[in-house]
């Protein structure tokens, strides 16, 4: 039976100048990539996640922290985008083509939106993919391959790190304005798979919702957001995506 979307839905994001979508871990466990906390099996399982994902851990040990991130990246490497992440790619695509404005906000670092063919992206916690040095907070793109863990960054040589948000510290600034921009100025704002219990980006909403903006929630559970939105859509995203896309037959 095909799903059936409100008629407003429809007919705002048909005529809307500007999206904005948040997406958290909930659309990329659909890929079977782990959250955070589930990903600890085997070795792993001993440590607590947030005490390795921290500043204070990667000083203390940095080869335990780097070689927690490659096998991370591994777990990562086995997913492939699902179709959610396929039709918020196609998404923008088609609304960027009449002239409207697209923002995807991510609280995820596993880079499935990017492979999937999303364009502006705003990786709010940064990518696992993506390296820099430690000392200098600048990604680096390559070093020599010394076999050491973790390798040494080519300018300072002082340690590289993946470049993501640990525990402790704060949201990449250039990102954070972004998001709340487009928060901010957006006709209709999407959160997907997300928790709503994480900050700064739980915020993000309710700065569409005071903008007036339509706002809607596609996750399969209820969460502090639910009863703010204007629609709470419940299901996975990759089943309700394909399907409102289809719907608005853009």
């Amino acid at each position: 039976m095909p799903l059936e979307f409100p008629p407003q839905l429809i007919e705002i994001l048909r005529s809307a100048k500007s999206i904005a979508i948040l997406t958290g871990a909930g659309i990329s466990a659909e890929s079977g990539v782990p959250t955070f906390r589930e990903a600890q099996t085997g070795l792993w399982a001993q440590y607590d996640p947030t005490e390795l994902a921290t500043p204070e851990a990667f000083r203390r040990n940095p080869k335990l922290v780097w070689e927690w991130y490659e096998w991370r990246r591994a777990l990562v490497a086995k997913a492939s985008p699902n179709p959610g992440h396929v039709a918020l790619a196609n998404l923008e695509s088609q609304l960027t083509a009449r002239g409207s404005r697209f923002t995807l906000i991510t609280q995820n670092v596993d880079g499935l939106h990017q492979r999937a063919g999303s364009q502006n992206i705003v990786e709010l916690h940064g990518n696992v993919w993506r390296t820099k040095c430690f000392d200098e907070d600048v990604v680096v793109d390559s070093w020599p391959d010394t076999n050491e863990a973790p390798p040494h960054c080519p300018h300072c040589n002082g340690l590289l790190r993946p470049d993501v948000v640990w525990f402790g510290e704060p949201l990449p600034r250039p990102a954070l304005d972004a998001a709340v921009d487009a928060a901010q100025s957006c006709d209709a704002f999407f959160s997907i798979g997300a928790s709503s219990l994480v900050h700064p980006a739980a915020s993000l909403p309710y700065l569409a919702i005071e903008r007036g903006a339509l706002t809607v929630e596609i996750n399969p559970d209820e969460t502090p957001l639910t009863r703010a939105m204007t629609h709470s859509l419940r299901g996975k995203a990759g089943e309700i995506l394909p399907a409102l896309l289809k719907a608005l037959s853009l």
